[in-house]
């Protein structure tokens, strides 16, 4: 009698977690928070769960994913699950891909790139003779580095002043703040073929590398280190298993409802509204893309470090233009991952940087079907092409006007398919769809259609970037791209793990299981057959 009437009293007295969002970041929040003893009830607008990370299906069974297509660094993620009495391992089937990607310069040649480095060095010296004898130097600077910045990407940044820590001062000298990673890697790479080969990845920030600080070499070296994977059936399937297993620690997740605006009692958040109706929440959690959101969610009055103003001059990434095609047959010999770099990348790099639509852009082509025949029925492949492009507030200053260029560009694209010995995927194609900056924007909800959310410049970084317990307010706490550390999968789960923590500590939960973070080796996991 004693145990019956003291449980409800114990369920009433956990703490409620409000979460806008069921995104990675969301996701993630929801486990951890759930996992500490909250009451935490997941409001997704959409329905499905995974935001930009969703699967996309089609009646014909094709599949795609809606954004990103490859896995790195799972042992933050692997870290989560386990803090959550699960195992990524058991949950998600992830194949390690060798050779990660193909790498096509317009007019020369190509690469293979391999975490086997002896292999590595010969697809280099193929193509720069001299500079196969940098690849081990590069590799053994940047896991240097990123012991360096470790401590950066695994705490919350609440004031400049946190930079004058011995520790981040020492780091300053490895990291080069005032480098590019072009620049940083002249020192490694004389051919600007081999540099782009390790510095295409800052466009997983939507940043040029004549630009990105120097720092993001590490996203390079995270691919050689620890590997580059494929989530059987794409990457929805995480977010499915991270759904399930929050459902499995009492997280109530409502699909198919907007959050209209976070409820406050002064500067304190005490709940979300849904439909008109509040719904009381001791904290909010925002994975909202922040742009979109944060005028939606939150007076502007109530935004000092962050009012409609600043949002709106704020830099942000390029936007990506996107096809996704179910192709009648196989295509043998394709990569897994394809990245067409063009022949002039700098003038390619300029022009989005200008609001430019590029006439000759580079692109990245997903074939999943390379490693894993659930992505397409038999006799037929998934084909998600990406081309780089400006976002709508850059684009729209030159008068580019989208629902006029799109039918231009989507014919521009599949022509730029010939450079990859794809002449004629026309007669072939059995479904598409095209998702242009405006898309993202009024579909999906990314402010300005910047799909790697606010731009990673050094004066929108660490503790420039809007916080994890979110500035001027009480209660509410951000995660995902559009806070610290930034955008990347591996990277906005460990900003949840960030952001959980402190609301954790600040409503007496206890501690988050922090892990290892970016420390350590990746655990092994499948090799792609």
């Amino acid at each position: 009698m004693t145990l019956s009437l003291a449980l409800p009293a114990l369920q009433a007295n956990r703490p409620r977690i409000a979460i806008i969002g069921a995104g990675p970041g969301g996701l993630a929040a929801a486990m951890l928070l759930a996992a500490q003893g909250a009451r935490v009830t997941l409001h997704e607008r959409d329905s499905v769960v995974g935001g930009r990370s969703r699967t996309l299906t089609t009646g014909q069974g094709y599949r795609f994913d809606l954004g990103p297509t490859f896995f790195l660094y799972p042992r933050i993620l692997s870290e989560i699950f386990s803090a959550c009495g699960a195992s990524l391992e058991q949950e998600v089937e992830l194949l390690r891909l060798d050779p990660q990607y193909r790498l096509v310069f317009e007019g020369a040649t190509s690469i293979d790139a391999t975490p086997d480095l002896a292999r590595m060095e010969a697809e280099i010296a193929r193509l720069a003779p001299g500079d196969a004898r940098g690849l081990r130097p590069f590799i053994a600077e940047n896991r240097r580095k990123l012991a360096a910045f470790r401590p950066a990407l695994e705490r919350a940044f609440d004031s400049p002043a946190d930079f004058l820590t011995p520790g981040m001062l020492k780091s300053l000298l490895l990291l080069r703040p005032h480098r590019s990673v072009d620049q940083d890697l002249a020192r490694y790479f004389k051919d600007p073929r081999i540099r782009l080969a390790f510095s295409f990845q800052s466009k997983y920030l939507g940043m040029s590398p004549f630009r990105c600080p120097s720092l993001f070499t590490i996203l390079s070296f995270l691919e050689y280190e620890h590997g580059v994977f494929h989530p059987r059936g794409g990457c929805g399937s995480i977010a499915t298993a991270m759904a399930q297993v929050a459902a499995r620690l009492g997280v109530d997740i409502r699909l198919d409802e907007a959050v209209e605006r976070i409820a406050f009692a002064g500067r304190r958040a005490i709940g979300v509204e849904v439909g008109g109706r509040r719904h009381a929440a001791d904290a909010v959690v925002v994975n909202a893309d922040f742009a979109h959101a944060m005028p939606r969610l939150i007076p502007d009055a109530l935004r000092r470090q962050w009012p409609d103003r600043r949002i709106a001059r704020a830099r942000y990434s390029c936007s990506t233009f996107m096809l996704y095609l179910g192709i009648e047959g196989d295509l043998p010999g394709l990569a897994h991952h394809t990245v067409l770099l063009a022949e002039d990348y700098r003038r390619n790099i300029r022009q989005i940087e200008t609001g430019e639509a590029p006439d000759m852009p580079s692109l990245y082509l997903h074939h999943p079907g390379a490693s894993d025949a659930t992505m397409a029925p038999p006799g037929h492949s998934s084909l998600y092409l990406l081309v780089p492009v400006p976002n709508l507030r850059d684009a729209e200053a030159r008068g580019f006007d989208w629902a006029a260029e799109a039918p231009r560009f989507r014919r521009l694209a599949l022509d730029r398919l010939k450079a990859l010995g794809l002449p004629d995927l026309e007669g072939r194609i059995r479904y598409e769809r095209m998702v242009t900056p405006r898309e993202w924007r009024d579909e999906y909800a990314v402010g300005f259609g910047a799909t790697f959310n606010l731009s990673h410049d050094l004066g929108q970084m660490l503790c420039f970037r809007p916080r994890n317990r979110f500035d001027g307010v009480e209660g509410v706490y951000l995660v995902g791209g559009g806070t610290h550390p930034g955008s990347g999968l591996p990277v906005i789960y460990e900003g949840a793990r960030i952001s959980a923590g402190l609301l954790a500590r600040d409503l007496g939960l206890g501690e988050v299981p922090q892990g290892t973070g970016f420390a350590g080796a990746a655990p092994a996991l499948n090799a792609a057959e």
